[in-house]
């Protein structure tokens, strides 16, 4: 194992963070933050509680995800796609670094970025609603494990985009409504049937559901089944990349 190579590309990676604070990190706490004051304070105030949970405090988890999810994705696709569209990902090919310890570095990085906008967006949080964790142990485990999942989505994406127009469109078009649609402000339970039954085919709910139980200890769907769908989706990231680092596809052409 090359530590010296992860290390390498993992420092490079979080300083390029340090060098672009304002859009890493803070437009989105300032952006999740007008949603914590708009549905948190203003309509939150007016709403009634969600199986006992404040409305305020039961979006919490939904907004955190929304940050983590489109954060980890264009951490790690813009952080893969700069050395291909400036030519200095052959310098890495021909370096004595295994896909493994490029993909730990990058992957690491992007991922490392998320868990930290995650911490500081749940401490802004405190700011506007009141709210407590039930299971902080499995709040980290979930917010290290769906960082690292969808860094290594962005990975993928950033090695398929042959534009900058299209590291956006996945997050953009994709990610970010369905995670709207995902209970993000609502309980799936207060769907009728049939759209609940829709609503189910959408992988980022068992993502939140997973996530608001780790706060609350109440989730609409099994955590078992959140992680299991985690797992899932992070072996077939794992071994697209895979993949792509022994046939090259996008690396050397």
């Amino acid at each position: 194992m090359n530590l010296h190579a992860v290390r390498a590309i993992y420092a490079f990676e979080l300083g390029r963070t340090l060098r672009t604070l304002f859009q890493s990190i803070a437009s989105p706490v300032i952006s999740t933050s007008l949603y914590f004051i708009v549905f948190g304070s203003a309509i939150g105030s007016r709403m009634q509680t969600i199986d006992g949970v404040s409305y305020g405090a039961f979006i919490v988890p939904g907004l955190i995800m929304l940050a983590l999810l489109t954060e980890s994705i264009s951490n790690a696709s813009f952080g893969i796609y700069l050395p291909r569209f400036t030519g200095t990902i052959y310098e890495l090919l021909s370096a004595p670094v295994s896909a493994i310890e490029a993909l730990m570095g990058y992957v690491g990085a992007a991922a490392t970025k998320s868990v930290i906008l995650g911490l500081i967006i749940l401490g802004t949080a405190r700011l506007f609603v009141p709210f407590e964790i039930v299971h902080p142990v499995w709040a980290a485990a979930f917010l290290v494990l769906i960082s690292v999942s969808f860094s290594l989505f962005g990975f993928i994406l950033g090695l398929w985009a042959d534009g900058f127009e299209k590291l956006q469109v996945v997050p953009i078009m994709i990610i970010t409504p369905l995670t709207f649609l995902g209970g993000t402000f609502y309980s799936v339970s207060m769907l009728p049937p049939a759209w609940r039954t829709v609503t189910l085919f959408n992988p980022i709910v068992y993502l939140v559901n997973g996530f608001r139980w780790s706060f609350y200890g109440q989730s609409d769907i099994a955590v078992g089944f959140s992680l299991s769908m985690i797992g899932v989706f992070m072996a077939v990231c794992l071994g697209i990349v895979v993949w792509i680092f022994r046939t090259g596809w996008r690396l050397r052409s």
